[in-house]
């Protein structure tokens, strides 16, 4: 592990100006760091290499708080495991809960933040072996994966006809994926002020840079996530599909909250993990259901299809398109059975 400096501030305006003031010359050297549950295992592989450390965990941003609006603000030191719990969140977004819940396991969940984990690097072990090319961890290097084992990687929105810029890497979060569907927002405070990012444009494609994950600016620090009025809690489910039930990434994951008149469909939002550089959404796939009827099933294979539209295996992860599939199939099926 690499030396650096550590420091601890009190306030936000603070921890972003010990971050802003190194920008000129390394605007890579100094990150923030929280639970430091995927932080800390990159320093020690030599992955990440940070001069400094900027410990935010004694601002203010450990409370979940009611909005005017009727949704929720998840502070982002709030732990997973204290937000997965909360009376709240499991009262009016089961499904938020219930995702972060197949996370990881109670140790890290009880030191992961929100926050943190919406910052969560790919488990592609390309990316995490430093003698391999890899265009995530140093661009324009190439990507092993992509004729090497892959079968982690993703099999939507990837590019890979440029070998500098290469990237089938996959975003790792659970907690993203139901975000994801339930539209959640993004509040950062940085050296221009505060913004909110919608869930869907915080995370990003590889594109002609895979090194970036998200759309923040350098020195932006994540505050909160406003969760809004509408979070699905009569008919939900995560479905998470991996090679082991305890302390495994999802080989493809699926996310499903849905809103009912009667027996009919008004409203449906499917997010997918574990296969992009982000949780997938696509909202053609999602309105072949608007109007329709529960109890035809028929139609669930024509939503999957639609999702996995223009999918692409490399060998080892050519089976997760089928897989992703069969996993909308059957979790479109658990929800609305919870209608009978």
């Amino acid at each position: 592990m690499h030396p650096f400096t550590y420091i601890c501030p009190s306030d936000v305006a603070t921890a972003v100006g010990s971050f802003t003031e190194d920008l000129a010359d390394q605007p890579l050297s100094t990150q923030f760091i929280a639970g430091g549950t995927n932080l800390l295992d990159l320093m020690k592989q030599n992955v990440a290499r940070p001069t400094k450390l900027v410990d935010i965990n004694r601002l203010p941003l450990a409370s979940i708080t009611e909005l005017p609006n009727g949704g929720l603000r998840l502070g982002a030191l709030v732990t997973n495991a204290d937000t997965a719990y909360h009376p709240l969140i499991q009262e009016r977004y089961p499904l938020l809960s219930q995702t972060i819940l197949a996370g990881a396991s109670a140790q890290l969940r009880n030191m992961a933040t929100n926050g943190g984990n919406l910052f969560q690097r790919t488990r592609c072990y390309y990316f995490y072996d430093t003698s391999a090319a890899c265009n995530k961890r140093e661009p324009g290097s190439g990507c092993g994966a992509i004729k090497g084992y892959n079968r982690v990687c993703g099999i939507l929105g990837t590019i890979d006809h440029d070998p500098k810029t290469t990237c089938i890497a996959t975003n790792p979060s659970d907690m993203s994926v139901a975000l994801a569907a339930l539209e959640a927002v993004v509040c950062v405070t940085g050296p221009q002020g505060e913004r909110t990012i919608p869930i869907a444009d915080f995370h990003r494609l590889p594109g002609d840079s895979p090194q970036y994950d998200n759309t923040l600016q350098a020195g932006e620090l994540v505050t909160a996530i406003d969760l809004p009025p509408q979070g699905f809690a009569n008919h939900y489910t995560y479905l998470k599909l991996r090679d082991r039930t305890s302390y495994a990434f999802a080989l493809v994951s699926v996310a499903v909250g849905v809103m009912m008149d009667n027996n009919q469909i008004q409203e449906v939002r499917i997010a997918l993990g574990g296969v992009a550089h982000k949780p997938w959404r696509k909202r053609e796939a999602e309105a072949l259901l608007i109007g329709q009827s529960a109890d035809q099933p028929t139609i669930y294979q024509s939503v999957a299809e639609a999702l996995l539209e223009g999918a692409k295996g490399y060998g080892y992860n050519t089976f997760k398109i089928e897989l992703a599939k069969r996993a909308v199939v059957r979790a479109l099926g658990i929800v609305f059975q919870q209608n009978q």
